[in-house]
């Protein structure tokens, strides 16, 4: 036995991966006049949603909306924005447009474990949370899949004030689980920013945030070696 009650999970490069439909970048051009090529739209989506640390230069305005983007909307927005500004994305309305795309909840994709674990979490009597550092809400997403039943609680950063790895985001799940945290197990791709949760007795299982194509039951086996299902 495990001891654990409960289970949070992350949310992007765990339950969801971002993968942009290749029309987004249909006639996009950088700043010398030629498109973005495919390794420059790689870099554009790993510079979207690489969890730590910034993408691109930043200071003042830009640096502090980087540091509260998963605080509150309107950081979240402007920090994209930025980053889109300085990965070859030289038209502002095409910039705004592109933002819109990244941060539609619709537009994330689901592995095709995560309504299995979820189900075998839910079947194996545990609680079951989403804790995700965002700047918007993801709840439509699970809407979308019809899964949002096998969760119970959703913590997402822009409505409790707090982001991972800072302890006290993990303090709060727990609380919303009505669990404490040894009796928790997160699973995330971070172990900079999930992995945090063991500061406070959380366990910690780390999956790679592959693409959904390239990672059919890495989820489950992640889990089911924290032995938790």
């Amino acid at each position: 036995m495990t001891g654990y009650e409960g289970v949070l999970f992350d949310f992007s490069g765990t339950l969801f991966r971002l993968e942009p439909d290749p029309q987004w970048f249909a006639g996009l051009v950088a700043d010398d006049g030629r498109p973005l090529d495919d390794a420059a739209q790689r870099e554009l989506l790993h510079r979207m949603t690489v969890p730590v640390g910034p993408p691109v230069p930043m200071e003042g305005e830009a640096l502090r909306t980087w540091h509260a983007r998963d605080l509150s909307s309107a950081d979240h927005r402007g920090a994209y924005l930025h980053i889109l500004e300085h990965s070859g994305v030289a038209d502002e309305g095409e910039r705004e447009r592109l933002y819109g795309e990244f941060s539609n909840p619709l537009n994330w994709t689901i592995y095709p474990d995560t309504e299995v674990v979820l189900r075998a979490a839910r079947d194996a009597g545990l609680k079951v949370g989403v804790l995700s550092n965002i700047g918007y809400d993801i709840r439509p997403a699970f809407a979308r899949a019809g899964i949002e039943d096998l969760v119970d609680e959703f913590v997402l950063s822009f409505e409790v004030g707090h982001a991972k790895p800072d302890l006290e985001v993990f303090r709060v799940a727990s609380a919303a689980l009505g669990l404490p945290p040894e009796r928790v197990l997160m699973v995330g791709d971070s172990a900079e920013a999930d992995g945090a949760s063991q500061e406070i007795g959380c366990g910690f299982a780390q999956v790679e945030p592959l693409p959904v194509d390239a990672r059919p039951a890495g989820l489950l086996g992640a889990v089911r070696a924290a032995g938790v299902i």
